[in-house]
């Protein structure tokens, strides 16, 4: 009996997918660095700004695909650059906190000059730039059809493996400078300077490994051994960071990756007895306390003793928090302007926290948002969460195979990135954006596939020239 008919021949790539893949690539290699002055900012921004040109010279996205996505980014950047023009010199001294400038102006005697309502232009440049990554990001993911969008959980998780790969060969004593990001010597965080950042990176694995395994039909495959066996590592190299809020971050994945797996779950074991799938995640679970355990007896648990030894009057966002809310009320309403929170805590910084390290951001990316923006900045971000809220309650109110779980699974990515916002700011980083991005294509899209008209250049026009001609 011949089994062409059962044969499914391989789809070639399209020019969007293709785009975004060697994208990521890049973002994973140059794109783990929030810093302006990191080496990989050029090379990643250039590359965004090159794809997004091919893209558009070359791709169709279906904008109504992922609208709401694309008024929220849209209003990003609108807000960025209006932070730029400049303001007329009664106009900026009328602003909030800018009383210090404008007295050192008058001192020398200088006349006020036109400003923009950032303080700190640079700062404010340097955000409203970095905003092509998930621009680009979110132009090619929604040229992108059906399959293609799910093509991107491999890709996605091949890079978070790739990077946890990276991380075990620091904690095992290698040292690997990567040129392109301001990563620390002897610290494990993989292809990112921050750990946090790393163990969000290696949460997002937890989530995409179990529903990457368990949605390609039934019965066992390798995708579930391959699965079942990068999970622990994931879990295991979060422990190794060191990241406090990555221990929080990896748990909630897990139990949230196995919710997301459980339909695949019960198909796998639907003639097995009703104990047998019980049993089998009672045992994964004792199995990775066991290896937690055996870490934590071995002193190689960096986060958990972290977490042992911590004292909360070191800390510098506990100690600077009262430092920040005050730098609120000072700017508020319109914002000290976005990129400048360093140097203008500096100016607000009491002699109690000085130390020979800096302080670099609010680690409280909300806070962080309200300081730079103010009430526009609080409204955008009103809408973002509700958004996320509204969309996240349509996806898993509704049934799963819809959608193949990409909408639950881009809602969860958001959950975890705004969770790692409460004491970090990961969403600043080039690969996270991205990944962001992506997650919210997932969520705006997932519910609605059936409607799905989406077409791309790599798609349309070879369908076209495959059509005889009529002479």
């Amino acid at each position: 009996m011949s089994t062409q008919s059962h044969s499914r021949p391989l789809s070639r790539p399209s020019l969007p997918l293709v785009l975004l893949a060697g994208l990521l690539v890049i973002l994973w290699l140059a794109g783990g660095a929030s810093r302006d002055s990191a080496a990989g900012q050029v090379i990643v921004r250039g590359a965004a700004w090159a794809a997004l040109i091919m893209g558009l010279l070359l791709c169709r996205p279906a904008f109504s695909a992922a609208r709401p996505v694309w008024l929220l980014l849209g209003s990003m950047v609108a807000l960025a650059l209006l932070q730029l023009v400049p303001l007329p010199p009664d106009v900026w001294q009328a602003l909030p906190g800018r009383e210090p400038f404008v007295e050192a102006m008058d001192i020398t005697g200088q006349a006020q000059p036109w400003r923009p309502w950032a303080i700190v232009p640079g700062g404010a440049r340097n955000a409203a730039e970095s905003l092509i990554v998930p621009v680009t990001t979110l132009y090619l993911a929604t040229a992108l059809n059906r399959t293609e969008r799910r093509w991107l959980m491999p890709v996605l998780l091949s890079l978070i493996g790739a990077s946890m790969l990276v991380g075990l060969l620091q904690f095992s004593g290698v040292v690997l400078n990567n040129p392109f990001i301001n990563d620390t010597a002897g610290e494990v965080s993989g292809s990112f300077a921050n750990r946090n950042h790393f163990a969000l990176f290696m949460a997002f694995g937890c989530l995409i490994a179990p529903i990457w395994a368990f949605s390609h039909g039934h019965g066992w495959n390798w995708r579930i051994a391959v699965a079942c066996g990068l999970v622990p590592l994931f879990v295991l190299t979060i422990l190794a960071t060191g990241s406090r809020a990555g221990l929080l971050l990896g748990v909630s994945a897990l139990g949230i990756g196995l919710l997301l797996a459980r339909d695949g779950l019960k198909a796998l074991f639907d003639k097995a007895a009703r104990w047998v799938l019980p049993a089998i995640i009672a045992g994964v679970v004792a199995m990775l306390a066991v290896l937690v355990l055996l870490s934590i007896v071995a002193d190689r648990a960096i986060a958990i003793s972290r977490i042992v030894e911590m004292d909360p009057g070191q800390d510098m966002r506990s100690r600077g928090l009262p430092t920040v809310i005050e730098m609120i009320g000072t700017y508020f309403p319109v914002g000290s302007g976005l990129g400048g929170f360093d140097p203008l805590f500096r100016m607000h910084e009491p002699f109690g926290l000085l130390k020979p390290t800096y302080f670099n951001h609010a680690h409280n990316d909300f806070l962080e948002i309200l300081l730079d923006a103010g009430v526009p900045g609080l409204l955008l971000l009103l809408a973002a969460v509700g958004w996320w809220g509204w969309a996240s309650l349509r996806a898993w109110r509704g049934p799963a195979r819809r959608a193949g779980g990409l909408a639950r699974l881009g809602s969860a990515m958001i959950f975890l990135v705004l969770v790692a916002s409460v004491v970090d700011y990961p969403a600043r980083t080039p690969m996270i954006m991205a990944v962001l991005a992506m997650a919210a294509v997932w969520l705006a899209t997932g519910p609605d596939e059936e409607r799905d008209r989406i077409g791309n250049a790599a798609d349309y026009p070879s369908r076209r020239s495959a059509l005889p001609r009529k002479r």
